[in-house]
């Protein structure tokens, strides 16, 4: 595998381009935002002036989109890439959406005489930038082996979590947990705020204590504490608002289609959506902090 097709440069894909451009992988590129491309144009990537140009002549596509319609569009659009490439490159969607849309898209390239992955990642911009992320992979074993390469340029970790669309599930069950974590991290360091304790050492404290979790230890969303966590540029850039909301939304729907009981999950979904409601959307999750914080 050489040369890769990659759909979809936005925080994480960008990043995840230029660590495959720096593997040594030949890349043809293309997103709906001319900048984006025009950065991945200069570390070296060849431009595209649409998906399905930038999917021809490859041997796998990467996509990283925002939701399941993104997915659906790129790939069973009438334009589509399954209606219409005619190589059958490996594809491989590195997207977070709903498990049943994965598995329908995956049908589909299977009939049509392409294998497919879900790859949907876990570590943030950081990882992102690091290529240091963890893919959970659904599909085949065989075409996970030949799509390891280009994984492993990008990521620390590879998690096979099953048949097409284990990953998608596995990924949702992640991002539930994540969000609940981090509400839970920002509304006990609001309430030691409150109480008049410096909020770096209170977060010392619960790291050496059985509070400790990855949103207080990497990610700390409390101003001032942490310098390279989103909260130390006014929760700019990283993982926005918007798309935790609408992984807990697709947390929810397979929560339903499962009959599970989730209501940690649901009350982290109903902070997040009055969240972004405030005019928080675009801003990294993390910024739920605002949420708890003293408006006196």
């Amino acid at each position: 595998m050489k040369t890769i097709g990659f759909i979809g440069l936005g925080h994480m894909g960008g990043s995840m381009a230029h660590n495959l451009l720096k593997a040594g992988f030949e890349l043809r590129v293309f997103d709906l935002v001319k900048d984006a491309v025009s950065a991945a144009e200069k570390a070296g990537a060849t431009a595209c002036g649409s998906a399905l140009e930038a999917a021809q002549g490859v041997d796998a596509v990467i996509t990283m989109l925002p939701a399941s319609e993104h997915s659906e569009a790129v790939y069973l659009g009438e334009n589509g890439l399954l209606n219409q490439l005619s190589e059958r490159p490996l594809l491989i969607d590195c997207s977070t959406i709903a498990p049943e849309t994965s598995r329908r898209i995956a049908a589909e390239a299977s009939k049509k005489g392409f294998a497919m992955l879900d790859a949907p990642v876990s570590g943030g911009t950081a990882g992102a930038t690091a290529g240091t992320l963890t893919f959970i992979i659904g599909g085949s074993p065989q075409d996970l082996e030949k799509a390891q390469p280009a994984l492993s340029a990008m990521g620390k970790n590879l998690f096979h979590a099953g048949d097409h669309g284990a990953g998608q599930a596995a990924k949702i069950c992640n991002n539930m947990l994540l969000a609940v974590h981090m509400i839970g991290t920002a509304e006990a360091l609001q309430l030691g705020v409150n109480l008049g304790l410096d909020p770096k050492v209170l977060s010392d404290i619960m790291l050496k204590s059985s509070g400790r979790n990855w949103s207080l230890e990497l990610y700390n969303p409390y101003p001032g504490v942490m310098e390279n966590a989103p909260a130390g540029r006014e929760y700019e850039g990283g993982f926005a608002v918007n798309l935790m909301n609408k992984d807990l939304g697709l947390a929810l729907e397979a929560a339903i289609q499962s009959r599970s009981s989730t209501p940690m999950g649901g009350l982290a979904k109903s902070l997040y959506q009055a969240h972004s409601r405030q005019g928080s959307g675009l801003l990294d999750f993390s910024s739920i902090q605002k949420l708890f914080a003293d408006k006196t």
